[in-house]
């Protein structure tokens, strides 16, 4: 027979396992309509018969769409995230995403495609805003980072899927037919988050529904705080009626680390779109052809997806702050060395490092993001970071679109985008870790140190 200790740990790991399931798979929904649109622009640019006459600059501002709609659903999430609770968004999220995607799928022009984009975004901004806060509140401390990478990675999975997709099936059921594929979460991802998602036990104990907490801390083994014994009975501390959601964020405790870390987000976020809409058209002004662009992207999302699970790791053991850091400088570097005259195959290795340092930085910085706010801000934490970030979504694939049409050279793109990545990892170190939830505890630290009193 088992103890009622294992059982309870047997139970909370089950709950975590499906908590993170449903959430990866959702940003896996992400990731493919970030990158789908990569992977049609050149027939979109090359065939007026699909949606109309489209140059570059027209074809960043359609990229850029589907962001502010990411931007607006994200802030929106944030607004009423910590009131609503985690389960109901999540769900809200996939629905409105799905639909959307398919209705995409069936747009007459480009005004329609511009604003099923937006809408799209919309559901996008709902999940992605939202995934890192109930991975952060359902997983147990010291893995955190690395569960909350494993969520956020989806995002890079979905955009190896798009690429993948692309290049077997593009040919054969066309731009419109990859769309609806992005609406099918609706058929077997809803029914899992209606069954085997729980609300944070954690969110519930923060807005002061102490019996709904411990009942839902029995059923999914997510342990609540610390109790407190009085005599022969046990309770729960009296709950503190904190700031919630942007009240906190403006608060003195977290004024400036929000606006520090939002900065952090609009830069791995520009990275992301940026390169993820551009890369194939600036890799074949360079004389790679169709499939081998399409490889670059696939290549840039893989990267970041073994990349990302790996700094993961060492986020937990020497803190998030250290590595993005660190992952920033290399994607400055790897985009440096893409402007020369290299053979095929380092080429393809300095893209993985590029997906390392700027897909799968952006996947560190959720998680970074999720585990430096208590419960009663953390929503509005990662939906400023969601959200805020998505300017610079929207300004990466604009400025590529701009560089180009304007007919610069290509490599001065990677120069750009070099150079954000550079203030990126300066903005990250200055980021302040007191009084947040990332700290690493002195002992903890001493102990890897080597140090022993």
């Amino acid at each position: 027979m088992k103890t009622p200790e294992l059982s309870t740990t047997a139970k909370q790991q089950s709950t975590v396992r499906w908590v993170v399931a449903i959430a990866a798979i959702a940003l896996i929904f992400d990731g493919y309509d970030l990158v789908v649109y990569g992977t049609i622009v050149s027939t979109l640019l090359s065939d007026p018969t699909q949606l109309g006459e489209i140059g570059p600059a027209t074809a960043g501002v359609l990229g850029s769409w589907a962001l502010f709609g990411v931007m607006v659903g994200a802030l929106t999430t944030g607004a009423v995230g910590d009131y609503l609770g985690r389960r109901k968004i999540m769900i809200t999220g996939i629905i409105w995403f799905s639909v959307f995607m398919g209705l995409t799928a069936l747009a007459p022009n480009v005004v329609a495609f511009g604003a099923l984009r937006f809408a799209t975004g919309l559901g996008v901004g709902a999940l992605v805003a939202t995934a890192g806060a109930v991975v952060a509140e359902f997983a147990p401390k010291g893995k955190r980072n690395y569960y909350n990478a494993i969520v956020y990675s989806g995002v890079p999975v979905g955009g190896v899927l798009a690429s993948l997709l692309a290049i077997v099936l593009l040919d054969h059921i066309g731009w419109r037919g990859l769309f609806l594929i992005g609406a099918t979460p609706l058929l077997f991802l809803l029914p899992m988050a209606l069954t085997k998602l729980p609300e944070s036990p954690e969110w519930l104990m923060a807005r002061g529904r102490t019996e709904e907490a411990q009942r839902a801390s029995i059923r999914t083994g997510v342990p609540l705080a610390a109790p407190v014994a009085t005599g022969a009975h046990v309770r729960l501390p009296e709950p503190v009626a904190p700031k919630i959601g942007f009240r906190a964020l403006a608060s003195k405790k977290y004024a400036l680390p929000t606006l520090l870390l939002g900065l952090m987000s609009f830069a791995g976020l520009m990275l992301t779109y940026g390169l993820n809409t551009w890369l194939p058209q600036i890799m074949s002004t360079f004389g790679y052809g169709k499939s081998y662009s399409l490889a670059f992207l696939l290549v840039l999302n893989a990267g970041a997806v073994f990349g990302g699970l790996i700094a993961s790791v060492g986020a937990d053991r020497v803190g998030a702050k250290r590595v993005v850091s660190t992952t920033f400088f290399l994607a400055a570097l790897a985009m440096v060395l893409l402007t020369m005259q290299l053979p095929f195959g380092i080429l393809l290795g300095l893209v993985a490092v590029a997906g390392v340092g700027t897909i799968g930085t952006q996947v560190l910085i959720y998680g970074f993001v999720s585990n430096y706010y208590d419960s009663a801000a953390r929503g509005a934490g990662v939906a400023w970071c969601a959200g805020f970030g998505r300017l610079g979504g929207i300004f990466g694939p604009l400025i590529g679109g701009l560089l180009i049409a304007a007919g610069v050279e290509n490599h001065v793109a990677f120069y750009v985008f070099a150079g954000v990545a550079i203030v990126g990892a300066l903005v990250t170190a200055c980021v302040p870790l007191k009084n947040s939830e990332t700290r690493i505890p002195v002992r903890a630290a001493k102990a890897r140190a080597g140090i022993t009193h």
